[in-house]
């Protein structure tokens, strides 16, 4: 190896990590770009508001279907190729969004932005494929706060561009972080060696697209169609049915889209139940913390701040997301991932608990946000390192894919909790129908309970040795 081949490997790795939260962060940026632009899209787009409310639907649907499809392709053909391709689909979405004024094509552009969410779990797999041992864990913990990040500085990012400028220059931004992304990840992103090759399951493909469609659109909108209705009933009937369908596939098939005995394993099977009561406590922040900020004054507990400025205000959430990735990852090479996994836990529960009796001052609201982010951070940075500890390498994307679509799974359960609540609990201020603050508080403990759910299915998953040992094992076998 020549010494400008040295320097240039030695480059490269320096640069990985943060190519790929540039990608992941943009990736998450997906999920709150449009929420600004929400009370207006009916008036520019000419639709009424339940139909505008597919532009989110569409996003969230395609993000759950694509994930653990990209992450197998990804394990079969190359994750940097299935890195390009997901981004190369945002930047086509973005386009298509900002080149409409109709409902149709906004949301066609919305899903192929959803689509590339699976960008996260393949780059952490990368992660896996190319780092030293030592450096997977902090780089891990780094890419898995992308996720909170992008959702925390997307508000008041998003906010801020749709006021200065017009709605359409959102989406010519994601385009052009799209194709940065993509830039970058051919210059920095080596190709993995790493494969399981084989042909790829086109019918489980289909029974799980199917199983989440059905389960995902009641939880969506069950509170439009009725809970009790017989659309919404039919449907999760439906979704347990082909669920039921899809395990007894999958399991009779010598190459799964998912390997549900890998997956049933008991660290596994813990840790993404896990992951569905933390995506279900971490999305309540999201959903609450806003609106309480933009609340009126006369209401006597709101704040009256624009978007923008709640935005602001709920931002430095994502920054110690972001700052205590090291810290999550010498808690892990001290005292394992499933410590780490409980200390976020705990200190999310903590953040809520703060916001239920304290919440007269926007600082309180700041200072609540910012405990329910960190204990994000430490979540969501311990289970990629719980994954791949107990799965091959070969399987580290799908397995992670999987991880990933477990917490889609508890952020759209937390949309529709809080959002009947929220819907229920109100008071009138002039002609506006705001929640009331026991809607709030409501929504706080019921986010505790989801951390302390997820405490006890933490507890649940074995003791084993450091992650790092077992990535190692597992790459000798």
């Amino acid at each position: 190896m020549t010494v400008e081949t040295t320097a240039r490997t030695r480059q490269v790795s320096r640069a990985l990590v943060p190519v790929l939260a540039l990608c992941g962060i943009g990736v998450a940026l997906m999920q709150t770009l449009i929420v600004p632009l929400l009370p207006q899209l009916p008036v520019l787009l000419d639709a009424t508001p339940e139909s505008t409310s597919w532009a989110v639907t569409a996003t969230l649907l395609a993000g759950a279907i694509v994930t653990p499809i990209s992450g197998r392709l990804g394990d079969m053909y190359g994750k940097r190729r299935m890195l390009v391709g997901s981004l190369a689909v945002m930047v086509v979405g973005s386009v298509v969004c900002a080149m409409t004024t109709s409902l149709v094509p906004l949301v066609v552009g919305r899903a192929l932005q959803g689509a590339a969410v699976g960008v996260i779990p393949l780059a952490i797999a990368v992660l896996r494929d190319e780092l030293p041992a030592q450096r997977v864990p902090g780089a891990m913990a780094t890419l898995s706060a992308t996720l909170g990040v992008g959702g925390s500085v997307g508000l008041p990012f998003a906010a801020g561009i749709a006021q200065l400028t017009t709605w359409h220059m959102l989406f010519v931004v994601s385009a052009v972080i799209g194709v940065l992304g993509i830039v970058l990840t051919l210059w920095v992103v080596p190709e993995s060696e790493a494969r399981r090759p084989g042909r790829f399951d086109y019918v489980g493909a289909v029974l799980l697209s199917v199983a989440l469609i059905l389960l995902l659109l009641p939880v969506s909108k069950g509170s439009t169609w009725g809970w009790a209705s017989p659309v919404t009933i039919g449907m999760s009937a439906g979704a347990v049915v082909v669920a039921v369908c899809w395990v007894f596939f999958e399991s009779r098939q010598p190459r799964p889209l998912v390997d549900v005995r890998l997956s049933g394993r008991r660290p596994v099977l813990m840790t993404n139940a896990a992951s569905i009561a933390l995506g279900f406590a971490m999305y309540s922040n999201v959903l609450a913390f806003p609106q309480l900020l933009m609340a009126p004054h006369e209401t006597g507990y709101g704040f009256g701040q624009s978007m923008l400025m709640a935005g602001i205000a709920l931002a430095p959430s994502g920054l110690v997301m972001m700052s205590l990735s090291p810290m999550s990852a010498r808690i892990t090479d001290r005292f394992g991932a499933r410590t780490t996994l409980a200390c976020g836990a705990v200190t999310l529960g903590a953040g809520y608990l703060f916001a239920y009796w304290f919440h007269t001052e926007v600082r309180h609201i700041v200072v609540a946000a910012m405990l329910v982010g960190a204990g994000v951070g430490l979540a969501y940075a311990a289970m990629p390192a719980l994954i791949m500890s107990a799965v091959p390498l070969s399987e580290s994307a799908a397995a992670n894919s999987l991880n990933t679509l477990m917490r889609s799974i508890g952020t759209s359960s937390a949309a529709a909790v809080v959002g009947v609540v929220l819907a229920a609990m109100t008071v009138r201020i002039g002609d506006a129908v705001v929640p009331s603050l026991a809607g709030f508080r409501a929504t706080f403990l019921i986010a505790v309970a989801a951390t302390a759910v997820a405490l006890v299915f933490t507890a649940m998953i074995p003791r084993s040795r450091p992650p790092l040992e077992a990535v190692a094992d597992t790459s000798a076998r």
